[in-house]
């Protein structure tokens, strides 16, 4: 006997929603690559290697 399977699909989001989750988790990745970027210069600063 096959199982009778419920499309559990809804409306698509409205385009603005996608566009805002998309920019807010872009912006996130972006701000999360810079402190990274920034605690890097700072221990490689501390452990004396500064660009003359």
């Amino acid at each position: 006997m096959q199982e009778k399977h419920e499309s559990g699909a809804s409306k698509p989001k409205p385009l603005w929603k996608r566009m805002t989750w998309l920019v807010l988790i872009w912006s996130a990745s972006v701000l999360a690559l810079g402190v990274v970027a920034w605690l890097l210069r700072q221990a490689m600063t501390a452990a004396g290697l500064t660009s003359p």
